[in-house]
C-alpha cells in the first residue's frame, strides 16, 4: 500500500517551508501566484489528495483548473509560541488541517502576542465573521483561556493551564495519557532495584506537566516508596510562567549540585527538560546511564539522536489530530454537548539513557 503524501513531503521536494505549501494547498495567507502554482503542480505530480481545491476532469495537467470547495467556515489556531517540527503538536496539526480541509473548512493560525494575553483581547488578525471554531495549542494563561471560553464559539484546548482545585475550563480539552507510561516506568525501575526516583519539570507550567508529576507521585505511593522533596525539582508552583532557557539551566544546575547522593533515576516532564538535564549532567561530570538513569516524555525527534538516546514516552500525535477534529466538529454541530476531556494513548519507549 502506497504511503500517503504529506505536506512535508511536498515541502522537502521543493526546498520550501511546510507553511508555504500549506498556504498554497489550502488557499490561505498571501503567496505569489508563481509560488502557489509551483506548489500545486508538484502536489499533483506526487499524488497529493487532500486539496482545498478540486481538479476539473478532462483538463490536462499543465492546464489544470482549480475551484474552491464549498467552504463551511474557518477554523482558527490560537498559539502563544512557534510550533516547530520537534513539538508533538506539529504532526497533530498536520493531520488536523488535512482532515478539516477535506471537509470544507479553512485553517488559519493566529500567534497570540504577550500584550494581547495581558489585555485579554483577541488577535487583530482574527475575523469573528469567518471563524467557526478555535483550537488552542500552547495557550497556558488561565485568564486568557477563561476569556475564550466565554465567547459564543466552539473552543478546543490541546493541553491547558493547570486547573487544580478550580476545575477544568468550560470547553472541550484534549490531552495525552500523562500517567500510565510513568506508572509502568516506575514499576520497571523498582523491578531493576532502582528505587530512588526523582522528578524534574515545572509542574505548574501546564496541565500535562502537572499530571505527569502526579503520575510520578502516585506510582511511587503505589510502590510503597517516598518522594523526597530534594528529588523533586519542580519549580515554584506559585509562579506558573516558565523560566527562560538560561535561567532554567542555572536553576537545574544549582539544585542538582546539592544532591548527595543522586537518585537512581530522574523522570522529566518532557524530552526538552531531559535534554537540559543531560547537558547539566555533562557539565557536572555526571554520566547517563552509568551514574543515573533518565526518562523524558514526548518521543521528540531529538530524543532519538542525542547521546545517549533517551528513554521516553511516545505521544500518538496523528491520533490526537483525528481526535481533535472529532471533538471540535462535533461541538460545532451540537454546541449544547457536555464538555469533554479526552486522553489519548501513550507508549513507553526504552533506550540508552536507562541502559537499554
Amino acid at each position: 500500500m502506497a504511503r500517503r503524501v504529506t505536506i512535508q513531503d511536498i515541502a522537502d521536494e521543493l526546498g520550501i517551508s511546510r507553511n508555504t505549501v500549506s498556504k498554497a494547498i489550502n488557499n490561505t495567507g498571501i503567496l505569489a501566484d508563481t509560488t502557489r502554482e509551483k506548489v500545486l503542480q508538484k502536489a499533483i505530480e506526487m499524488g497529493y489528495k487532500q486539496f482545498s481545491y478540486v481538479n476539473i476532469p478532462g483538463i490536462g495537467k499543465t492546464d489544470s483548473i482549480f475551484v474552491p470547495l464549498a467552504l463551511k467556515g474557518e477554523i482558527s489556531l490560537f498559539t502563544s509560541r512557534f510550533i516547530g517540527d520537534s513539538h508533538f503538536a506539529s504532526t497533530m496539526l498536520d493531520n488536523f488541517q488535512r482532515e478539516i480541509s477535506s471537509l470544507g473548512y479553512t485553517f488559519v493560525m493566529h500567534r497570540i502576542q504577550k500584550d494581547e494575553i495581558k489585555n485579554l483581547v483577541m488577535p487583530a488578525s482574527y475575523d469573528t465573521t469567518k471563524s467557526t471554531g478555535i483550537i488552542c495549542v500552547e495557550m497556558f494563561d488561565k485568564e486568557y483561556c477563561s476569556m475564550l471560553c466565554e465567547l459564543d464559539i466552539p473552543v478546543l484546548f490541546v493541553d491547558t493551564p493547570v486547573y487544580g482545585l478550580d476545575g477544568p475550563l468550560k470547553a472541550d480539552i484534549l490531552l495525552m495519557d500523562n500517567q500510565s507510561g510513568i506508572y509502568s516506568f516506575v514499576k520497571e525501575m523498582v523491578h531493576r532495584g532502582r528505587k530512588k526516583i526523582g522528578f524534574i519539570g515545572e509542574c505548574a507550567h501546564c496541565q500535562s506537566f502537572f499530571e505527569r508529576f502526579l503520575g510520578y507521585q502516585n506510582a511511587m505511593y503505589m510502590a510503597g516508596l517516598p518522594c523526597p522533596e530534594e528529588y523533586c525539582i519542580i519549580g515554584d508552583i506559585g509562579k506558573p510562567q516558565a523560566m527562560n532557557c538560561e535561567d532554567y539551566l542555572l536553576y537545574l544546575k544549582r539544585h542538582i549540585k546539592k544532591l548527595n547522593p543522586l537518585p537512581d533515576v530522574f523522570i522529566c516532564a518532557n524530552d526538552f527538560v531531559a535534554i537540559d538535564v543531560l547537558n547539566v549532567f555533562k557539565e557536572l561530570g555526571i554520566n547517563v546511564p552509568q551514574d543515573v538513569y533518565l526518562c523524558g516524555f514526548d518521543d521528540s525527534p531529538e530524543s532519538r539522536v542525542i547521546t545517549p538516546s533517551l528513554t521516553t514516552i511516545h505521544i500518538h500525535s496523528q491520533i490526537m489530530g483525528f481526535t481533535a477534529v472529532n471533538l471540535l466538529l462535533s461541538r460545532i454541530k451540537e454546541p449544547s454537548l457536555n464538555f469533554r476531556t479526552v486522553h489519548t494513548e501513550t507508549n513507553l519507549m526504552y533506550r540508552e539513557s536507562t541502559g537499554d
